[in-house]
């Protein structure tokens, strides 16, 4: 079986939807997938089998983005998927449009991973627009694609119910995007600490992550604030880039926290990144639109106890036994649980025991297995009237 994956985004801008592509893509290949793709171009990737790249213009205010010609992406992705047997759509802009017409005109199942909340999403950048009117036209947005479709793929259970709210009809599927657990469980924290000059017994908290105003990072600023009165050495490293950097960084002086908060901008994920997980004591994240929440597993596989908000994806990982704490959505509480946590970590032990028992759940050859099941169903004579792979797990 053949796929051709399209997206308007990809590595080496790295956000969770990279990461689900190139992780599917490798673990799809054991279930006898092949998976090809057509994605932005950013510079000068050089060759790269099965990818296809197309150019596109910066997005203003985010220099990372790309803006795809819409006639080159059209015609790269029909193309493309010419030899293919179906489409697997990965975001909601040209990209979706570019797949759906190529499918319909070469009679192939298309379906997509609605990978971004859109109601929440669009009002951190279109904020001179009421936020009422913009959610409105996001629902009727996400409606109009998810109901073009054969299939879509959500993943969490959160995500499914936010759509079927919508009117969405289409068949749903909950599918996560698995973790590569070995890869996360070996990291060198020592090393790390030594390369960026942080104290071994500093206690640190990490993020990683896009660093975008949805992403709710300002919250763990203040909380860290708050934390510092239980825990006066806490660092706060804030590993990824994005287009509320400069917002961020200018909040952190603000709150007279330049020695308690570290940017460290994109991390090698082969690596550098285990190394940070490796390093840290405690995992923090505040985001409310988040759809699925892989670096938290990525955390709990590395043995990193989880501090997060339980909003839409994430509440479908965060749970008792899980290796995880969920505080009220306030910045007082959640920064005292982290000030808590940090001064007092044998009180806690029992998280980093139950993390990484907890990720082998996610395991990316599973969720890979699922996914190539629901491919070869789209591809049965007869659409499958009622998907068993429509549970959440």
């Amino acid at each position: 079986m053949r796929v051709l994956m399209v997206s308007d985004v990809y590595f080496p801008r790295v956000n969770g939807v990279s990461t689900s592509i190139e992780t599917f893509r490798r673990t799809l290949a054991e279930q006898g997938v092949e998976v090809r793709l057509v994605v932005p171009r950013y510079g000068d990737e050089g060759h790269e089998g099965g990818v296809v790249r197309v150019a596109g213009r910066s997005v203003p205010g985010d220099r990372e983005d790309r803006l795809l010609a819409w006639g080159e992406m059209h015609r790269a992705v029909l193309e493309s998927a010419r030899d293919c047997d179906l489409i697997h759509i990965q975001t909601p802009f040209v990209a979706h449009y570019a797949g759906l017409k190529a499918a319909r005109t070469l009679g192939m199942p298309v379906i997509a991973t609605y990978h971004t909340l859109f109601e929440e999403y669009l009002q951190h950048y279109a904020r001179f627009i009421p936020a009422g009117w913009l959610r409105g036209q996001a629902r009727r947005f996400s409606r109009r694609q998810c109901n073009d479709l054969d299939a879509v793929v959500v993943p969490s259970s959160a995500m499914r119910q936010r759509l079927a709210s919508y009117g969405v009809t289409t068949p749903m599927t909950v599918l996560p995007t698995g973790i590569p657990l070995g890869q996360f469980a070996a990291g060198d924290g020592l090393a790390f600490r030594r390369a960026h000059g942080i104290p071994e017994k500093r206690p640190l908290a990490l993020f990683v992550g896009r660093v975008a105003h949805e992403k709710n990072i300002g919250f763990l600023l203040e909380a860290v604030a708050q934390a510092r009165q239980l825990c006066p050495d806490v660092l706060l490293l804030i590993a990824g880039e994005g287009p509320a950097m400069n917002d961020l960084k200018q909040r952190t002086a603000e709150l007279n926290l330049a020695h308690s908060v570290r940017f460290i901008g994109y991390l090698d994920r082969k690596q550098a990144l285990p190394d940070c997980y490796a390093a840290a004591e405690v995992f923090v994240f505040a985001s409310r639109t988040e759809t699925q929440g892989l670096v938290l597993l990525e955390a709990m596989a590395a043995g990193v106890p989880v501090i997060a908000l339980a909003e839409m994806g994430t509440v479908d990982i965060l749970g008792p036994g899980r290796g995880a704490f969920s505080p009220p959505d306030d910045v007082r509480a959640f920064g005292e649980v982290l000030g808590h946590y940090l001064s007092q970590p044998t009180a806690w032990r029992h998280l980093a025991d139950e993390a990484p028992v907890y990720a082998r759940e996610w395991s990316d050859s599973a969720m890979a297995e699922r996914l190539a099941t629901l491919y070869r169903s789209l591809l049965q004579p007869v659409f499958m009237a009622e998907n068993p792979l429509g549970a959440a797990i």
